[in-house]
Order: structure tokens, then C-alpha cells, then sequence
């Protein structure tokens, strides 16, 4: 039977304005600064501010005073009012996490791009037909940012009936990629790891006319271990190396050294007009520094834009409402124009303070985090990090643990020391054989130190360095070793082994 009946329920969304304020306070620097030139071309209302005049005070200096017996040196200003607080712990930005995120910061594009710096090599060699060129430039716009073709002739035959309507065999493209292959750097448009690495020692041996007897020996030793014995040589069984080749081990030694002088990503070596992909640079969100025994923490000037409502609108919209007033209405075309300029003003408005609020809220979760881990801002000493969670930061400031997460993804910290992302001050806690609580992050710490002062002919496996640590006072089990050891990214103790 069919009935009907009432239901009271309580929920809470986010408006879409909340929303644009999470997603500006998970921004880079570089996504900043290109979200805020999207706002400046599509709002005429809003315009950048002139600076001010030289001689004013810096409104985001501030400084952490640890003068003892003074006022708290941490105590906050006041924050603007909160309506991020609101935000639902199971409201999930869209994106990459840190562990995904690569090399945030701010980017400087090339003047040219990879492509254009192929290509203009590709104009200085002679192709039997034009169809062997299109061929080429059809390559080389299939590289990728490493140097490698991904892309397998077959493929590329049908792109190139597809998009030209060329007919085209694939034993011609193989003949043409041949000669993509001798254009610079050496191992460009390499297929795979060993074809790269091949090329890079053809090149050298080629090219070698001041190589002495001893150089030209352990390049043509080189190649015989990428060609033949390619498997043994990544998997670092030497042994079976030398008595598959019949070698001593110096030779081998020596002819290792010749593969290593290589570069694995051939395209990743080029910089300036060459290497058109972007140049990333990290740029810090904070600067903390030690002056004088004093902590001082500062947002960098390029997380402040300084934005302010254009006067000509204002004016305009002010004349808007003062002929209203006198005529007591306005001709269509006049509402539409107003409430258009309304309309983007208010929107600029919001902006503005959307911007202040992220200004605010990131100084107050980074001021927190100085508070927090004071002692390594003061030392540099990793040894010095505590453990830290996101609700260590979450109560001191106030704020939901998802925007604390929000503000710490993809921001980097500039300190006396060194720069770092915010993540890496954050870690889970153990206790070591004094009961004292130690910070994760110390415990790598120590882990990459033991593994830098192993013997490399004979390196530690996994429960070997369980003992290590032990012995340093950090009892963790053996998986967790392992855990530790990928993380710091290193090998397992076969793939570490050098002659």
C-alpha cells in the first residue's frame, strides 16, 4: 500500500563560492598567478593596484619574537571570518595529492620549443624525397619529454594516412627513424631503455678519433654488455657478467664507468632555447629566517597580489544610480549596462577577498607549523622534527583538517637551511629505546645515512638494516624497513652493489 509521510534532515553544502575558495587555497604559485590573470581578463572591473610607494611597512612581514618573558611570540592577528571552517571533512578536492603532484612551483617557458629545435637540424640534412622529411617531422612530434618514441611505425603509418593521406610502409619508417636517431642529443627517438643507451655508445665510438686504446676497448666492452647482455647488466649480476664476457674485474669496472657517463633521458639534458617542455622552477610560498635569535615568517610578495576595483567602473555605476535618482529610471540599455558592472564589481569583490582569506589562512597554518617544529627552524637538524599530524595544526588554527590539508599540498617553505615542502613536516611518530617519541622523518633520515656508509661491494639487504637501526637505537620490523627504503627511493641491496 502506497503511503506518504514527512522527513526532517539536516545538511550541509558548500555554495559555489566556498568551493572556488578551496580550490584557490590548494593552488601553486604558478596556478595562482595564472588564476588570478584568468580573473584579470575576464573581470574589466578588476585591475592590479599600483605599488605603493618605497618606505612603507610590509604588510606580510611578520616576525616570530622568542624574546623570553615577552608576549607570545606565535599570538595570531586576527582572521577574517571563517567559512571555510564549515567545509566537510568528506568534501574531496579534484587533483593530484603531494605524493602525485610533480615539482610544483612557479614554471619559465622556453623561447623555443623541443619540436622547433629538431626540426631546425632536420632543415640541414638531405632527405631523398619529400616524403622521407614529412616522415621525420611526424617522429619527432611524437617524442616524448624523456626523448623516447613512444609510438610504435605502424601507428605512425596510419597517422600519416590519416592526416595527410600517405600510404606509407612501415620498413621506410624504421629507415627514416635511422636517421631521426643521428640527430642531437645522442639516443634521442630511442624505443626503449638498451636501444638509447646503444645509440649513445655507437655516437661515441664514431665519433672517437681522440680516444686512446684503452678508452676505444672499454666503449666496444660497452656495447657488447648493452647489446648482448642487457638483462644481467640491469639486474646487477656481475659475476655473471664477467664470465660471460671473460673479463677481469677492472675491465668490467671500467666498462661499467662508461655506462653509467650516459644519460637515460636524453631530451632531460637540454635546457634554454633547446629544450622547449618548460623549465620548473620551485618557488617558496614562505620565507623563515633566524635573525638576531628571532623567527621571522613572511608570505612571499608573489602569494599577495595587490587587486583593487577599477575607478572608471565605480564612477560609471555611481552615475548609473545618481540618474536613476534624478530621472527615476533608466533606459534598457542603461539597466543592462549597470547591472552588468553590478554584477562583475560584486564578482571582484569577492575575488579580492577571496585572495586576503587565502593570504590569511595559509600564514596562519604555516605560523603554526613554525610554532610547532621551532626547533628545526632554528637548528636545520632534521633530528629536530617532531612528530606531526594534521590536527596538531587543525586546533592551534582553528580550521577543519581538509582545508589544513588544502593549504599544505604543493607549498614550499625557503628557511636558513634549505627549501622545503610543507609535507615534509608532517610524519607519524615512534618511540625509540630511550622512550622518546621520534619523528618518522628522523628515522629515514638515519636509514639513507646507513645506507651511504655501506660497503657497496657488499650492501645491506632489508634485515641487515633492521639490525643497523636497532643498534641506533630505532626498533621497527622488517617490512617497515623496506616501507622506509622505497620511500627514500632506493633499491633493494642487489640493485646498490657496485664493483
Amino acid at each position: 500500500m502506497l503511503g506518504q509521510s514527512l522527513k526532517q534532515s539536516q545538511l550541509q553544502k558548500l555554495s559555489p563560492r566556498q568551493i572556488q575558495l578551496m580550490q584557490l587555497m590548494q593552488l601553486p604559485l604558478y596556478e595562482l598567478e595564472q588564476r588570478v590573470k584568468e580573473e584579470l581578463e575576464r573581470n574589466p572591473t578588476l585591475e592590479e593596484a599600483v605599488p605603493e610607494p618605497d618606505g612603507l611597512p610590509d604588510r606580510d612581514a611578520q616576525e616570530l619574537d622568542q624574546a623570553e618573558g615577552g608576549d607570545d611570540p606565535f599570538e595570531m592577528e586576527e582572521l577574517f571570518q571563517q567559512y571555510v571552517d564549515d567545509d566537510p571533512t568528506n568534501y574531496q578536492q579534484n587533483g593530484n595529492s603531494d605524493d602525485t603532484y610533480d615539482a610544483p612551483g612557479s614554471y619559465t617557458a622556453d623561447e623555443n620549443s623541443f619540436f622547433e629545435y629538431l626540426e631546425g637540424q632536420l632543415a640541414n640534412l638531405e632527405f631523398d624525397t619529400a616524403l622521407d622529411r614529412t616522415i621525420a617531422l611526424q617522429i619527432i612530434g611524437n617524442l616524448d619529454d624523456d626523448g623516447y618514441l613512444q609510438r610504435l611505425p605502424s601507428a605512425i603509418a596510419d597517422d600519416l594516412l590519416i592526416n595527410y593521406d600517405l600510404e606509407v610502409d612501415t620498413r621506410r619508417i624504421k629507415q627514416v627513424l635511422r636517421t631521426v636517431q643521428s640527430l642531437e642529443p645522442p639516443g634521442l627517438a630511442a624505443r626503449n631503455l638498451r636501444e638509447c643507451l646503444l645509440l649513445q655508445l655507437n655516437h661515441k665510438v664514431d665519433t672517437g678519433d681522440e680516444l686512446d686504446d684503452h678508452q676505444f676497448a672499454d666503449l666496444i666492452l660497452a656495447q657488447t654488455i648493452i647489446r648482448d647482455h642487457f638483462e644481467l647488466f640491469s639486474k646487477k649480476h656481475y659475476d655473471k657478467l664477467r664470465d660471460k664476457l671473460e673479463v677481469d674485474e677492472d675491465e668490467l669496472r671500467d666498462a661499467l664507468g662508461e655506462i653509467l657517463k650516459l644519460n637515460p633521458k636524453p631530451a632531460s639534458g637540454l635546457s634554454g632555447r633547446a629544450g622547449g617542455r618548460a623549465a620548473r622552477v620551485v618557488v617558496p610560498d614562505f620565507l623563515v629566517t633566524v635573525d638576531d635569535g628571532e623567527l621571522k615568517l613572511s608570505l612571499t610578495a608573489r602569494n599577495a597580489p595587490d587587486l583593487k576595483i577599477n575607478d572608471y567602473y565605480q564612477e560609471q555605476l555611481a552615475e548609473y544610480r545618481r540618474k536613476q535618482k534624478e530621472s527615476g529610471k533608466l533606459t534598457t540599455a542603461q539597466k543592462q549596462a549597470a547591472g552588468f558592472i553590478r554584477q562583475n564589481i560584486d564578482s571582484a569583490h569577492w575575488f579580492i577577498e577571496a585572495i586576503q582569506q587565502r593570504q590569511q589562512t595559509l600564514y596562519s597554518v604555516m605560523h603554526a607549523i613554525v610554532r610547532y617544529q621551532e626547533a628545526f627552524f632554528r637548528t636545520g637538524d632534521l633530528k629536530m622534527l617532531r612528530p606531526m599530524i594534521l590536527k596538531d595544526i587543525a586546533g592551534p588554527t582553528e580550521l577543519d583538517i581538509s582545508t589544513v590539508s588544502r593549504v599544505v599540498n604543493s607549498k614550499f617553505v625557503q628557511t636558513d637551511f634549505g627549501t622545503y615542502s610543507l609535507r615534509d613536516f608532517f610524519s607519524e611518530g615512534m618511540t625509540n629505546e630511550e622512550g622518546e617519541e621520534v619523528s618518522t622523518t628522523q628515522v629515514k633520515k638515519v636509514l639513507g645515512e646507513i645506507i651511504a656508509g655501506e660497503n657497496k661491494r657488499k650492501p645491506l639487504n632489508d634485515s641487515k638494516l633492521q639490525r643497523a637501526l636497532k643498534d641506533a637505537g630505532y626498533e621497527i620490523a622488517r617490512r617497515t624497513v623496506a616501507k622506509y627504503r622505497e620511500q627514500l627511493g632506493l633499491p633493494v641491496a642487489r640493485l646498490r652493489k657496485e664493483l
